[in-house]
């Protein structure tokens, strides 16, 4: 689908501009009543002379939302987009979808509040740095960010699943079944995700009275192959894990097959924890226990904080972590004592 246009007009631009502030261009955009008409005209002038469309603020009237999702629409991604594209039909609004692994260097923010024909987004795990985020919260564009990489500054809204808690309950799960040589199959380290999920798997860990092994411990790209090469190497430690905590699924059905490389038994040699609740979770063998994300909700509470966005509502809660749950299944059991 289209992409939005791509004419490069920040705010401060505008407020170097007109010689005034980023905050008071804002306020312009906005429609806020504390600006002087001398100086509304003189940000508008100077948002015309730039080639800006600063004319005035946007509201719950017609337009699409761009939905910018920069990854490749696989099971985890196409969850949330689908039910962000299902919730927005609902509410009668258009979708404009920037997808695909090419899309992550295109320079889309800037040009969004300059297209009258888009009234919000929903970013999607945005690769963006934090300060373009904040540049396009000055403009009083209304957007909403699901999955934030990093954390969003406090006046940005967010929906994200509860990584802590979900990952603290998957290794207290196997801490329960008396594993304590436990690995962590870990996303980016910069990743936001990665960190908390990180926080709660050390969390379990401490409660069991263990101390984290850094040697037990590596980050990876979420995908399958990079789960597999991992798994390779924590197996060729002289004391190797009897139990693999998995950023997703993904990245443990590489720990699966890595294992069945080497001849170890699932769950009886060595347990695994996914991370998603995915369709993959359900197809392997034997089955994934994994923590369930509630993708399809993070998608909808993000089209209704931006509704309420649009429509003027005071939005108090902006960070917004839906609860996560362990899903037990096949692939986790006591820990074996000849590891």
């Amino acid at each position: 689908m289209a992409r939005p246009r791509s004419k490069h007009v920040t705010v401060r631009a505008i407020a170097a501009e007109a010689g005034v502030s980023i905050a008071t261009v804002s306020r312009v955009v906005n429609g806020q009543a504390q600006v002087t008409p001398e100086t509304q005209d003189r940000v508008r002038r100077a948002a015309e002379r730039l080639g800006a469309a600063a004319a005035g603020p946007r509201g719950a009237g017609p337009g699409a939302v761009y939905v910018r999702c920069p990854y490749v629409l696989s099971d985890y991604f196409g969850v949330i987009v689908t039910s962000i594209a299902d919730t927005l039909a609902l509410h009668g609004r258009d979708l404009v979808l920037g997808a695909g692994e090419s899309a992550q260097g295109a320079h889309v923010l800037a040009a969004l509040p300059q297209d009258r024909g888009i009234v919000g987004a929903v970013l999607i795990l945005p690769p963006e740095p934090g300060g373009e985020l904040q540049e396009l919260r000055a403009t009083g564009f209304p957007f909403v960010v699901v999955d934030p990489r990093t954390p969003p500054p406090r006046d940005i809204a967010s929906v994200s699943a509860a990584n802590f808690a979900g990952a603290r309950s998957a290794t207290a799960h196997l801490t329960a079944l008396g594993h304590r040589r436990i690995g962590i199959i870990g996303g980016p380290r910069e990743w936001l995700a990665s960190q908390s999920r990180l926080a709660g798997h050390t969390s379990a860990l401490a409660d069991s009275g263990t101390l984290p092994a850094a040697e037990l411990r590596r980050s990876v790209e979420p995908t399958a192959e990079h789960g597999y090469r991992a798994a390779h190497e924590l197996f060729d430690l002289p004391e190797r894990p009897t139990a693999l905590v998995a950023f997703n699924d993904k990245v443990a059905v590489g720990i699966l097959h890595a294992a069945h490389e080497r001849g170890l038994r699932v769950p009886a040699d060595l347990s695994v924890v996914g991370f998603d609740d995915s369709d993959l979770s359900r197809s392997t063998l034997p089955t994934l226990t994994t923590v369930r994300q509630p993708l399809e909700e993070m998608g909808r509470l993000a089209v209704s904080l931006l509704t309420r966005i649009l429509e003027g509502h005071t939005v108090d809660t902006l960070h917004i972590e839906l609860a996560t749950h362990l899903v037990p299944r096949d692939s986790t059991g006591p820990a074996s004592t000849l590891a």
